[in-house]
Order: structure tokens, then C-alpha cells, then sequence
């Protein structure tokens, strides 16, 4: 069974959503079939890297809010993380344009490593404060999983893989999906967001029963 993900690394549903599948996945007797495959989508692919600001103040500029109420939202973000293991730092995360990212990410569907980069640069944007639009950070959390370092850097410096961003944002226009993260099983169901553990373990278990 294939289970396509359309994300965001600067969506932190998307990292929530991550773990929640992962918990269901292992729930089961024999994983062994499934098939994970990221999808690339950006919640704002005009973004600015702007290494001097970080996502508290981003988003009290960009939603009208205050910063009182940034930091009350992103701490129930937080809470909800902390339950998946997660450690947010909203305060140093570093606003960044991803495309490049998404880029290195389908370099590394190529090389069998797409899930655990994707892994690495949720934990790079969202707990250690990293430019995810830096190449040295790229560079290094491809290293980090087995990828080489030249052939990394080789891709970051092209226009490698556009088409592929590009048909993943097709895609998902063509099936409806409206945010991130969207789960979807077999191309048959569909999960929006990180809904609760129920959710996902039933959705699995439904996909995989037609499977049979």
C-alpha cells in the first residue's frame, strides 16, 4: 500500500501529522507493505528568508495578531507536539523560503532517503533553530542521513527537480487538497490535518482490508 503525503517542513501539523501515522504504522502486525512517498507542497512559495526573524513574529506581522496572542496559539502547537514528542521552539525558528527543500527532498526519494531527510529537516526547522533555505544546513541534514555531500550541493546550485515540485502541486489541485498536512491511502482515502490516533489507525486498517 502507498500512503502519499502532501507537507510542508514549515507546517507543524505536518510534523504532528508525521508521528501520528508512525504510531499507526506500528500498530500493526506487518508493515511491511506500506509505502511512504512526500509530496511537495508550500504553504507560501513567495515566502522571504529572513534569517532576523522568527515565527512568533512573523506571524503576529502576517495574522494581525498580537504578540500575546502569537505565543498563546503556537503554545497549544507546542502542547500538541509535546504529546508526539516534540520539542517546537516557535521563538528561534527561522522564517525561510522551502522550495529548496523540497528540492533536496526529491533528490532523496531518488536514493531511497526521503523519509528519513524529511525527518531530519522537521527536526532542523522546528527544534534546532535552522535556516532550511541555508544550503550548508541542507547540505549537512542530507549528510546526516547517508546522502553525499557533493551530489547534494550539486542539486541545491540547479534547477533540479522543479518539475517534480511542480507536478506535486498539480496533483494536489486535482484531488482537492485544501491544506497540510493531507494524507492520502491507495489514492482511495483521504486524511486532512493531524486528526486524532483513531482517525489515522482507521483509515489504515480500512485501506489495508482492501488491500486483501
Amino acid at each position: 500500500m502507498k500512503i502519499e503525503i502532501w507537507s510542508d517542513i514549515a507546517c507543524p501539523f505536518c510534523y504532528i501529522g508525521k508521528r501520528k501515522l508512525e504510531k499507526a504504522i506500528q500498530k500493526l502486525p506487518d508493515s511491511s507493505s506500506i509505502q511512504i512517498e512526500w509530496k511537495s507542497f508550500q504553504l507560501n512559495p513567495d515566502l522571504q528568508t529572513n534569517e532576523n526573524q522568527n515565527t512568533l513574529t512573523y506571524l503576529s506581522q502576517t495574522k494581525g495578531w498580537t504578540l500575546a496572542q502569537t505565543k498563546q496559539m503556537t503554545a497549544q502547537v507546542a502542547a500538541m507536539g509535546r504529546e508526539e514528542g516534540l520539542n517546537f521552539d516557535f521563538e528561534h525558528t527561522i522564517v525561510a523560503n522551502t522550495k529548496q527543500a523540497h528540492r533536496l527532498l526529491h533528490f532523496a526519494k531518488e536514493k531511497g532517503k526521503q523519509n528519513e531527510l524529511k525527518e531530519r529537516l522537521f527536526q532542523a526547522y522546528f527544534e534546532e533553530g535552522k535556516n532550511i533555505d541555508q544550503q550548508e544546513t541542507l547540505v549537512h541534514c542530507a549528510e546526516a542521513v547517508g546522502l553525499d555531500r557533493e551530489e547534494a550541493k550539486q542539486v541545491l546550485d540547479s534547477a533540479s527537480f522543479d518539475p517534480e515540485i511542480d507536478q506535486d502541486v498539480y496533483e494536489s489541485r486535482l484531488i482537492g487538497v485544501q491544506g497540510v498536512p493531507f494524507f492520502v491511502f491507495d489514492r482511495k482515502y483521504g486524511i486532512s490535518g493531524a486528526q486524532p490516533d483513531e482517525v489515522f489507525d482507521q483509515t489504515l486498517q480500512q485501506a489495508l482490508d482492501e488491500v486483501k
